[in-house]
C-alpha cells in the first residue's frame, strides 16, 4: 500500500505493508538516528515527535501515520548548523554513548516547546519515557536547562 507523510517538513511516499513497524520503515529510508531497542516502547530509543507529541515509532504501524507530520533528530539540523538543544547537549557532555540522544533531544524539543522554562521535575517527567544507560541523568538535565535558556536568548 502506499502512504503518504510529512518527515522534517518533506512530502514523502512510500510502499508498505499493512503490518510494517514504522521504526522499520523509517531506517529503511535512511533516518539512522531512529534506534531499535527493546521495541515495546519502554526505551524510548525509537522516538520520533509525531504531530508535535513524543511518540514511539516501534509501537505504530507505518500506515497509521499517512496524512501525519513526523520530525525526527536529522530534521532539527539547518544547514549543517546544529540545533541549540543539540549544542547544549554537546557543551554539556550529555551524549555519552550516543544511543538514547536522539530520543532525549527530541522529548527535550516537545517539552521545551511547550514550557520554555520546565522546572526540573517537569524535565524529568518529560524525559522519564527514555532510558539511558551510561549516565545519571544529570549532565541530560543540565542539557536541558541549558538548551532552554539559550532558546529563550539568555544565554
Amino acid at each position: 500500500m502506499l502512504i503518504e507523510v510529512t518527515i522534517n517538513g518533506i512530502l514523502k511516499s512510500f510502499e508498505t505493508s499493512p503490518g510494517e513497524i514504522l521504526l522499520d520503515l523509517l531506517r529503511r529510508e535512511g533516518y539512522k538516528s531512529v534506534k531499535r531497542g527493546c521495541e515495546t516502547g519502554e526505551c524510548g530509543a525509537c522516538s520520533i515527535i509525531l504531530d508535535g507529541k513524543l511518540a514511539k515509532s516501534c509501537l505504530l504501524f507505518a500506515p497509521q501515520v499517512s496524512g501525519h507530520e513526523i520530525v525526527t533528530l536529522e530534521g532539527m539540523e539547518s544547514f549543517s548548523k546544529l540545533h541549540p538543544i543539540q549544542r547544549a547537549f554537546l557543551d554539556e557532555g550529555a551524549v555519552q554513548c550516543g544511543f538514547c540522544t536522539p530520543g532525549m533531544i527530541l522529548a527535550a524539543k516537545t517539552l521545551l516547546e511547550g514550557n520554555p522554562h520546565p522546572m526540573e521535575e517537569e524535565i524529568k517527567e518529560a524525559i522519564s519515557g527514555n532510558l539511558c544507560r551510561c549516565t545519571g541523568y544529570i549532565k541530560i538535565i543540565r542539557a536541558i536547562k541549558k538548551a532552554g535558556e539559550i532558546l529563550k536568548g539568555n544565554v
